[in-house]
């Protein structure tokens, strides 16, 4: 499927008139400083929040300057706030965030996927819990950092990447429903990256250098394992590594430890190299092979949302993606009930993983994504 390519550019931001008040997210980063000051600019009467996710016991770390959502996050987003002239809260969600992130994360770690929590955060929180805040504070809007675009048309609104293509977030908002995107803004969707930092210079911002986070929030040393005994209590049991014909080839420390495609860390030498195929949790065995083992062309996808609202009836060309960092590659859609999918590659795709998001693009608009099945 292919969009006609006469479609005019994307507008700008509509400027509000009437004083319409937008619930700005603010992580304490440049990014939603930067998307506070700009929606200001739009005529929004704005209220910055950050929300308050987990202790630092959750993420099974001592030392609060290795994690994000500290309090000196908190109080760069206050002091960006301030500056602004707009009221600053802090939300405490870290209830919700145990229950629906990283007590998720630690279930898919279980039962042998690799889960992206990013993704079930921004579903559960920074949209859905930040949109409920925003009706009882009587906000029109909500605002993020995010950098990607919203583009309303006569037929609904779409879900388009951003136009800096080296920081678009599109991926990990493949959840969002047409009556959310209504009451979204994103304002750094045309912006690049360096006009951000210079916007928020000039504005003196005490973030406009900060350095961003590239972890995962609740494991900021990537130790997955760590943080899921921390939770749980539970050593991993260990197990079998076999290989492809189900041989008997060493023993693994518990699949926690592994995802599909790993090759380097597994304490296990066959004369070759070797990698990560297949985990089974039933078993808790981890099956070992090599490379050309990895690849697959078709892919079976659950809690499929279409962002334009029913899924269509026919097989949609499409590109996709099946990791945040992989390059989209053409395939065909098709759906298979109302929230399940198959997508069939053009050409066989590297270490397809259970629990990963797969995300459907036509050309810049996201058509919609769910999560990679065994």
């Amino acid at each position: 499927m292919t969009r006609s390519s006469s479609r005019k550019a994307p507008s700008p931001p509509v400027r509000c008139d009437m004083a319409e008040k937008a619930l700005i997210a603010m992580s304490g980063g440049v990014d939603s400083g930067v998307a506070a000051y700009l929606t200001k600019q739009l005529g929004y009467d704005c209220i910055g929040c950050t929300m308050k996710l987990f202790e630092n016991s959750d993420a099974a770390v001592t030392d609060s300057g290795k994690t994000c959502c500290t309090l000196d996050d908190a109080e760069d987003a206050r002091a960006v706030a301030y500056r602004l002239g707009m009221p600053h809260y802090v939300f405490n969600f870290k209830e919700g965030f145990r229950r629906e992130v990283i007590d998720k994360f630690v279930r898919c770690y279980q039962r042998g996927e690799t889960p992206n929590p990013c993704i079930d955060c921004n579903r559960t929180m920074k949209f859905a819990g930040l949109l409920a805040r925003a009706q009882e504070l009587h906000c029109a809007k909500i605002v993020t950092g995010h950098y990607a675009r919203i583009e309303e048309t006569p037929e609904g609104f779409l879900l388009k990447k951003a136009a800096d293509t080296s920081k678009d977030q599109s991926y990990v908002l493949y959840m969002l429903t047409q009556a959310q995107l209504a009451q979204i803004l994103f304002p750094l969707g045309n912006l690049k990256k360096t006009q951000v930092r210079e916007i928020a210079e000039e504005q003196g911002f005490v973030n406009a250098h900060k350095r961003e986070s590239q972890d995962i929030c609740f494991v900021p040393d990537g130790d997955y394992a760590r943080v899921i005994e921390a939770n749980t209590g539970i050593c991993p049991e260990p197990g079998e590594f076999v290989d492809t014909a189900g041989n008997v080839i060493g023993q693994h420390r518990g699949i926690i430890h592994y995802t599909v495609g790993q090759r380097r860390g597994l304490g296990i030498s066959i004369g070759k190299s070797a990698y990560v195929v297949a985990i089974d949790p039933v078993r808790n065995r981890v099956v070992i092979g090599n490379n050309a083992d990895l690849f697959s062309d078709t892919v079976r996808v659950r809690d499929v949302n279409w962002i334009a609202g029913k899924p269509p009836a026919a097989s949609v060309r499409c590109s996709a993606k099946i990791r945040y960092r992989h390059p989209e590659q053409p395939a065909v859609l098709r759906f298979l009930d109302e929230t399940t999918a198959e997508l069939k590659f053009e050409t066989p795709q590297r270490a397809v993983t259970a629990g990963q998001a797969a995300v459907f693009y036509d050309g810049d608009v996201v058509l919609g994504g769910g999560t990679i099945t065994a």
